[in-house]
């Protein structure tokens, strides 16, 4: 899973990462110290954590990767990426996982490398 890394940068503490955006960098950095297996099912359960954590704490920080009405800012830009359906009742990350697979390719580094376009786009909440 190499080509998902970020070379040369230690991972930093978690008190130090100010948005969704730069934990996903610390696990795009040690990915297997976060997600058992690459899965994105379990990626995305952390993600569920995250955002639980968010609204525990009452803090307002914009979340991309949250079911809103039905649909999230990621999954709702990912329908309309070339091999993903153009709508799913199923998660991003599974619609993900089975697109790796067709492919033959890891998912996380598909995710990783969907994410990085998202981001270039301008769409999500937290840049």
């Amino acid at each position: 899973m190499a080509a998902t890394r970020k070379p040369g940068r230690a991972p930093r503490p978690l008190t130090e990462l100010p948005d969704v955006y730069a934990f996903l960098d610390e696990i795009r950095l040690r990915p297997g110290m976060w997600v058992p297996r690459g899965s994105l099912s379990h990626l995305e359960s952390v993600l569920l954590g995250y955002r639980v954590a968010l609204a525990v704490h009452d803090i307002d920080e914009p979340f991309d990767f949250w079911n809103s009405g039905g649909t999230t800012p990621f999954a709702d830009w990912l329908w309309t990426r070339p091999g993903m359906p153009d709508q799913s009742s199923l998660s991003w990350a599974t619609e993900i996982e089975r697109a790796a697979e067709r492919t033959g390719r890891p998912a996380m580094e598909m995710f990783f490398e969907l994410l990085d376009e998202f981001r270039a786009t301008g769409a999500t909440g937290t840049g």
